[in-house]
């Protein structure tokens, strides 16, 4: 499995699986409801971070945050988390309150049709029922919004502690922890994904899911830069759309990032028919029947 010209084969075959006809459907149902759902979530999250830290504190989660997006479609974001930062708790806390309505049912719908997505991908015959797949969508979006809070809250604390003087540096490439968290909690969200809710009976083999999971992380950060380069120097969308430019750039870039997923999940279930097909290989043909046995079932077919 370490030829180049089989890793190569695997991803033209992945490239194929992801982008057929009907994944475009589901990539533009999960970037609309991933759009729909990032502004309650920063209200929400704000709220959060207003009820246990100081104004500054929130400020860095903000700049965390913030890093992640092309920079044209910082302001809008920005401006956002600027404006609830400086609005009182308790009309935070209410804004919140209904954020969490407006956010979790685009949140919710989102990660159904993410999940249907990949579903579809891993050729999946038999879909879940209503209830248990609304269930698994909703406890998915729970996970990823906790891994999430997790990732960005040690980003936060390790710029606080650069601030306070500390040195925060991997020592071989000089890349900070505060770029290589968001990659590292991205793959194992991505991982977890494919390996409990891509596959409906047996879970994808762990193999298949970690490459999915490292392959999707590096399409996902090159589609940051690419779509960054395109939108900053080749299509200035803010001269086009003005005021909205900046939305229209971020559902670019959630566009690009989910066909990153999508295209990780089509390269787990390719590998995963690969190393399938590699060990029946191994084993060899099966046994022949004995000759009695075959000449008892030619009998009994005779009789027919």
């Amino acid at each position: 499995m370490g030829r180049p010209s089989l890793w190569g084969r695997l991803a033209v075959r992945a490239f194929s699986r992801s982008w057929g006809r009907d994944v475009m459907l589901y990539t533009g149902g999960v970037s609309f409801f991933a759009l729909l759902a990032v502004f309650p979530a920063i209200a929400i999250l704000i709220g959060f971070y207003k009820a246990v830290m100081t104004i500054g504190q929130v400020g860095e989660q903000a700049a965390a945050l913030a890093d992640v997006l092309p920079t044209a479609a910082r302001a809008i974001f920005l401006a956002e988390i600027e404006r609830l930062a400086n609005t009182s708790a308790r009309t935070v806390s209410t804004q919140s309150a209904f954020a969490l309505v407006v956010g979790g049912y685009a949140a919710h719908r989102g990660f159904k049709a993410l999940l249907a997505g990949l579903n579809l991908i891993h050729d999946e015959s038999e879909p879940h029922g209503f209830f248990r797949f609304n269930l698994l969508a909703f406890f998915v979006a729970l996970v990823a919004f906790a891994l999430f809070t997790v990732v960005s809250g040690a980003v936060v604390t390790l710029r606080l502690l650069q601030h306070a003087g500390a040195d925060i540096q991997i020592s071989d490439s000089g890349l900070p922890y505060d770029g290589l968290l968001p990659a590292l909690g991205l793959a194992l969200g991505l991982t977890l994904l494919y390996r409990y809710a891509m596959a409906h009976r047996i879970p994808v083999a762990w193999g298949p899911s970690v490459a999915g999971g490292l392959v999707a992380t590096v399409m996902s950060m090159v589609s940051s830069w690419l779509c960054a380069v395109y939108v900053e120097q080749i299509a200035l969308l803010g001269a086009t759309y003005g005021s909205v430019g900046a939305v229209v750039v971020l559902l670019i870039w959630l566009s690009w990032n989910v066909n990153a997923i999508f295209y990780g999940g089509a390269f787990a279930t390719e590998l995963e028919i690969a190393l399938r097909a590699h060990r029946l290989k191994a084993l060899g043909p099966p046994d022949p029947l004995p000759d009695s046995v075959v000449n008892l079932s030619e009998r009994r077919a005779s009789r027919r």
